[in-house]
């Protein structure tokens, strides 16, 4: 199998060879170029053609979300973010997402070989996973139109108080890592605002939860919370659940509540997608509903497992559709996943599973 060809992006002549050796530890993976702003990473791009580009966020004249922006608008391709920005700027972490970035990834703290050494194998992976992402073209249009229409669904679910959602008493949990924030905002965009209880694992980097969850709560109809241990699963409700380090437990249903427990990674995830799921299923049994998004690694596998195995609804996002469909694959080939859809397909899905049927007269 060929190598998988990256070009490096950073003002930083330092920064530029540190990366550029974290990257070249991994057989995999050949970095082809490095580049010190985005005029000389145009040229880069055109002549070397990589497969995927790390780009700094902070460079002079055209910043790194201004780049990623025209690149995607013109010809998308793979690119992960790599900037300090990730831990302190996490509005322009969030962006560079909506844009279409495959993830972004914080920069050690400190400029020396040692640091990096110990980010090498967990960025190798990430640059290797977005090579095989399905990345899209970023419609600035489109995109404003999608965000109308979601303004105008809050807005009507706010003033219209003569419909109800007549919810069953099913429990609602999601699973999304790399590719998968986007994946979960237009999920949700439909959700009325007496929706069913719904709990969002989103695999997050430190400090981006609370301004995560401040988006999806200006862009959604119900009310959307961080996950705090003892938080009680209500109707009209989103619970994301991202802390590093704490496992989501659900310890009863109906009338449960989400606990956060600090134990050892599950599989090397916390918080664990299997974990929360598997007790999802025990809780809610055919009440349950689980959900795979985009992302990477088998994490989430086992517990959909648990969820059909106990009567409940699997469903995971399209292959066409996810920027990542590795996590999704892993649950299939378990035999986990009752239906592969679109996220508009999978929203309508999950409601008319959670939905009282009413018998006419």
């Amino acid at each position: 199998m060929a190598a998988i060809k990256v070009l490096v992006v950073d003002d930083s002549i330092t920064m530029r060879a540190l990366f550029s050796s974290a990257l070249e530890r991994s057989d995999s993976l050949i970095v082809v170029g490095a580049a010190a702003d985005a005029n000389e990473a145009r040229e880069m791009i055109a002549d070397l053609k990589p497969d995927v580009v790390t780009l700094d966020i902070e460079m002079p004249g055209m910043n790194g979300i201004e780049f990623l922006e025209e690149i995607m608008t013109t010809k998308p391709m793979p690119i992960v973010m790599l900037s300090t920005l990730t831990q302190k700027g996490a509005e322009v972490t969030l962006k560079a997402l909506e844009f279409g970035a495959v993830d972004c990834f914080p920069k050690p703290t400190k400029a020396t070989p040692d640091e990096f050494e110990k980010i090498s194998g967990k960025l190798c992976k990430l640059v290797a996973t977005a090579a095989k992402s399905k990345v899209k073209k970023y419609d600035p249009e489109a995109v404003a139109a999608a965000a109308a229409r979601a303004a105008a669904h809050v807005e009507q679910a706010v003033q219209d108080t003569t419909q109800s959602y007549q919810w069953n008493g099913s429990l609602v949990a999601l699973s999304a890592s790399t590719g998968g924030g986007p994946a979960v905002s237009e999920l949700l965009s439909i959700w009325p605002a007496d929706c069913p209880p719904t709990i969002v694992l989103q695999q997050l980097e430190d400090g981006l939860a609370e301004p995560f969850v401040a988006r999806l709560n200006g862009a959604i109809a119900p009310e959307v919370k961080l996950v705090e241990d003892g938080i009680p699963l209500q109707q009209g409700h989103v619970y994301v659940l991202s802390q590093p380090d704490k496992h989501g437990l659900v310890d009863r249903w109906p009338g449960g509540a989400l606990r956060l427990v600090a134990r050892d990674p599950v599989n090397g995830m916390r918080p664990s997608a299997d974990l929360l799921l598997t007790t999802v299923a025990k809780a809610a049994r055919d009440k349950s509903v689980g959900v795979i998004l985009s992302g990477t690694g088998t994490d989430g596998a086992a517990g959909m497992g648990a969820i059909k195995q106990l009567g409940g609804l699997t469903l995971c996002q399209d292959k066409e559709s996810a920027m990542v469909f590795e996590a999704s694959a892993a649950a299939i080939a378990k035999g986990a996943v009752s239906a592969q859809l679109s996220v508009p397909a999978l929203a309508q899905a999950i409601l008319e599973r959670c939905e009282e049927k009413t018998i006419a007269a």
